[in-house]
């Protein structure tokens, strides 16, 4: 079992500077379980007090190939010795848009940011500038990073209980310091549902600029999009002349070498990219069609001190050199279907229901016979059960994302061996969580 002393001496120590003792509200667990990390290499990480996990938040999913990989952190290396930002272009910037464009179905032109919320927030204002429309569609439960457009939610359920209409759902900010005139510009959707947004988009497509939207909702799960899901948000942008974005934070680089355009056969007009792009290195991209793209320049605003910068695109450079000429995503794909056929044979054994959604690459699994199929379904799902297990697992070795929103992510490092040791971990601390609920009754 894991202690936490030192940890816990760390965030006493770093409230004194640092709002909640961390730099991401995200990673803030309460004054005794909020972790401080000291080391990561392969599939495993090590906190302050020297206890090891088998990790399957990896970052929130950057981490592709396994923690600190040598071949990349060589190129980072590298890099790092002829200098980091220069204020001027460098050559490894091209060779990375290169790959980019090369692996991106959709894809023909590039230009770097350092975060998924820099690139999406980028994106949309090229729609914007493309369009010359202001309004956009996000859907219930997607996950677009945190600048002040795409930081709204409906209530279906949650707090109050109030369950707003799916035909009209009520939108409010996700943090205190929106603008609350910024809420006109958006309108929030079902996931997953064709009719609405057939009948919204006919309503309102005069008026909209994009569709922003996640292949597969990495923040609720990794619910995947249904039949015709992706190819019906094609066919109204053509039909509107609105700007279709996919929002490839999370699946680009590792459900498939193109992403989930490649994986689902539908080309988004823009692509936003980060996580894998870079193995854990900051770095983001967004990109698309030529016509679009070459708006940026031409009265388009897009810079950043920052942006692709010497160290990101070496480690970028390498990561995209690995994935593209190394079976690193098949094996991933294989040991998650390892890791599901386990997982599977645990809760069928403690004689639970069990259902997975997401990609064997980054996929949740669900205590319920089918896994939900939108975010409002997602809500109603047995969440106490996985959140409490997860706990007890972390407490073990080993580390999911302990809320069922964040999916299991894996890495190509992730050994017969982990997967064995998670399996016994999960049976151990399940019987831990029914035998504390049967003791409640």
């Amino acid at each position: 079992m894991t202690r936490l002393k030192k940890s816990i001496e760390y965030h006493k120590s770093a409230l004194k500077s640092i709002p909640l003792g961390v730099n991401s509200n995200f990673r803030y667990w309460g004054p005794e379980d909020t972790l401080y990390i000291s080391h990561g290499k392969g599939t495993y990480i090590w906190d302050v007090d020297e206890n090891r996990y088998i990790d399957y938040r990896l970052g929130w999913g950057p981490i592709i190939l396994g923690h600190s990989d040598d071949r990349v952190d060589e190129a980072v290396y590298t890099a790092m010795r002829r200098g980091q930002t220069f204020a001027f272009s460098n050559t490894l910037e091209q060779q990375v848009a290169e790959k980019i464009v090369q692996m991106c179905p959709g894809v023909d032109k590039v230009r770097f940011a350092n975060s998924g919320t820099e690139a999406t927030m980028h994106a949309l204002r090229l729609a914007r500038a493309y369009t010359g429309r202001e309004k956009f569609i996000m859907f219930e439960g997607q996950y677009h990073g945190l600048h002040d457009y795409v930081m709204f939610s409906t209530n279906v359920g949650e707090g109050d209980g109030y369950n707003s209409n799916r035909r009209s759902p009520v939108i409010f900010p996700m943090s205190s310091g929106i603008p609350h005139q910024i809420q006109e510009l958006v309108l929030i959707l079902p996931f997953n549902d064709l009719e609405n947004l057939e009948r919204v988009v006919k309503q309102s497509g005069h008026e909209l600029a994009a569709i922003l939207v996640e292949p597969i909702l990495g923040n609720a799960g990794g619910i995947t999009p249904a039949k015709d899901w992706l190819s019906t948000i094609r066919k109204v942008c053509d039909q509107y002349g609105i700007v279709m974005i996919m929002d490839e934070i999370k699946t680009g680089f590792r459900i498939a070498k193109g992403g989930a355009q490649e994986y689902y056969g539908v080309k988004g007009d823009l692509a936003t990219y980060a996580k894998a792009l870079g193995n854990g290195y900051p770095v983001a991209a967004f990109g698309g069609k030529k016509e679009i793209m070459d708006q940026v320049g031409q009265g388009v605003a897009h810079g950043g001190t920052f942006t692709a910068n010497h160290v990101s695109m070496g480690a970028a450079n390498a990561t995209l050199d690995i994935l593209m000429n190394t079976d690193a995503l098949a094996i991933i794909e294989k040991q998650g279907q390892k890791l599901q056929e386990a997982i599977a044979g645990v809760l069928k054994s403690a004689g639970l229901p069990c259902s997975f959604s997401g990609h064997p690459a980054m996929f949740m699994f669900w205590l319920a016979d089918k896994a939900p199929k939108e975010y409002r379904e997602w809500i109603e799902m047995d969440h106490d059960i996985y959140n409490n297990v997860t706990f007890e697992m972390f407490k073990r070795g080993v580390m999911p994302e302990p809320d069922s929103r964040e999916p299991w992510f894996l890495c190509a490092s992730l050994s017969d061996e982990d997967i064995a040791k998670t399996a016994t971990v999960l049976e151990d601390s399940l019987k831990v969580v029914l035998a504390k609920n049967n003791a409640r009754k």
